[in-house]
């Protein structure tokens, strides 16, 4: 999509990041995507073994391409998951793929990467407790069903009650939203959810996917933020976790406004609230 192009455009032209504020993530270890995921469906995925079924489902025809993509957004998690615990924040232009199941790829999804960079710090000593913050339109279905028997990850997530995926998999805590749901009922919900959270899951990192096919003019989205309220939904989501002392890494996800100036103006909203809380 033109907005992974446009998005660190408008950021350098606006001054909100420089140069070496971003990086090109190269290509994941294999073994870290195996937590994940199936060896079956990795190897079956980087061979283009897929059935003409499965990628349906998916929605993109079949690729080298496509998978050195899909890699290369999970190593990017990974990468901004370290960056992370050292600086506080960290923030993937693409990412937010949560339709990817362990053994299978659904809409647009076919490797998990806010799923592999949590099993990555569990793998490896460096979290205690994960929460995956899931407020994209759509429900977080493959990384609920990654997670099920996992008590070191809390899958949340609010999303469309009549959005895709119409047959939802059952995450930590859900609530889905009736259609035409704005600014102020959806913020005063996450407000109180957030304080919710770090009471009763007490989390040591946060994963947010941070969709923006929330607004009201999402073709795609249910609900009806304006981009005041998407902003203001960020903001809350950010400071949350800078006053808590908790790093997070943020992964863009969904948005499908007609006018792509919406899309990055909502997404750059994201990276200048980041920059102003905690640079």
């Amino acid at each position: 999509m033109d907005k992974y192009e446009l998005l660190p455009r408008q950021l350098l032209h606006e001054g909100t990041c420089t140069h070496e504020n971003f990086f090109e993530p190269g290509m994941p270890d294999e073994a870290d995507i195996l937590l994940a995921h199936e060896p079956g469906y990795l190897h079956d995925l980087k061979a283009g073994n897929l059935s003409a079924r499965a990628m349906r489902k998916v929605g993109f025809p079949w690729s080298q391409a496509l998978v050195e993509r899909e890699l290369r957004i999970a190593q990017g998690s990974i990468q901004g998951s370290l960056y992370a615990l050292e600086n506080g924040v960290s923030m993937n232009i693409a990412g937010g793929t949560h339709h990817a199941y362990a053994d299978r790829g659904e809409a647009f999804c076919l490797l998990n990467d806010q799923a592999i960079a949590a099993h990555v710090l569990l793998a490896r000593g460096l979290a205690r407790q994960i929460l995956i913050l899931d407020l994209d339109v759509h429900q977080g279905n493959g990384t609920a069903e990654i997670f099920k028997q996992e008590p070191r990850v809390y899958t949340f997530s609010i999303h469309g009650k009549a959005n895709y995926p119409f047959k939802k998999e059952v995450s930590d805590r859900d609530i889905a939203l009736e259609k035409g749901t704005g600014d102020q009922a959806y913020l005063a919900l996450l407000e109180a959810q957030l304080e919710w959270l770090y009471r009763e899951v007490n989390p040591d990192f946060v994963y947010f996917l941070a969709g923006v096919d929330v607004l009201e003019t999402d073709k795609l989205g249910t609900l009806s933020l304006t981009l005041e309220g998407c902003r203001r939904r960020d903001e809350m989501v950010l400071q949350w976790c800078h006053g808590h002392g908790l790093p997070i890494q943020c992964s863009m996800g969904g948005g499908y406004s007609p006018l792509l100036r919406t899309i990055v103006e909502a997404h750059s909203n994201t990276y200048r609230l980041a920059q102003r809380i905690y640079f």
